[in-house]
């Protein structure tokens, strides 16, 4: 019983991580937040990625301390490729950095700039793996949650992470048709969410045309 009590509990805690993070990401909170206290909007995407950060330290510690029943454990040739696929996806995610703001994204940009605006400053770019898959870096997660041996906690998180990637993936592409419009619109209809699929891509021209390059 107290196993499943604990389960509960990580449910509970990771579904309230959710909400606060998706809430704290939303354009109408940030609007908000921008027109009541726009001298704060400069730092919110610093304070926002260290908010993140800590509030996952007491569900991982909750990871750690509930009761560990094994759910799964790859054998043989099995655990030969889901490691494989584990550092492939590793080293994708390594990889696409270069195709991203990241001082944009840490938030680092906004606050040397002291940018106020609410708005997200960059401009649409589709990179080489965005042209096959619009959430490489959320693919590249799913790949390393699943691709692993499983005890019941890191299970409901995997799943819990994989549900929300599957929202998330779509709350954030409301912001991105507010920024971009029809030009995200028709690269949505053109590329996979969240897996690439083979028949199913654009290649170079058209990601510079839809980007309008």
């Amino acid at each position: 019983m107290d196993t499943w009590l604990n389960m509960l509990a990580l449910v509970a805690a990771w579904l309230c991580y959710f909400a606060v993070h998706s809430v704290l990401a939303s354009l109408p909170v940030k609007r908000r937040v921008a027109a009541r206290w726009p001298g704060f909007m400069p730092a919110y995407r610093l304070v926002f990625n260290a908010l993140a950060l800590l509030l996952l330290l007491p569900i991982f510690w909750m990871m750690g301390a509930s009761p560990r029943p094994l759910v799964w454990q790859w054998q043989g040739m099995e655990k030969v490729a889901a490691n494989t696929l584990s550092v492939l996806a590793l080293l994708g995610f390594i990889w696409s950095l270069r195709y991203y703001d990241l001082q944009e994204f840490l938030g680092l940009r906004q606050w040397r700039g002291q940018i106020t605006a609410p708005e997200d400053q960059e401009h649409l770019q589709i990179s080489p793996l965005h042209r096959f898959v619009r959430h490489p870096w959320y693919f590249f997660a799913m790949v390393l949650l699943w691709a692993r041996d499983m005890n019941l906690a890191q299970f409901i998180t995997s799943v819990m992470a994989s549900i929300y990637f599957t929202v998330g993936a779509r709350l954030e592409e409301r912001k991105l048709l507010v920024y971009y419009g029809e030009r995200y619109r028709n690269y949505m209809r053109r590329v996979p969410g969240l897996f690439p699929l083979p028949w199913k891509f654009i290649n170079a021209a058209e990601a510079r045309r839809i980007c309008g390059g």
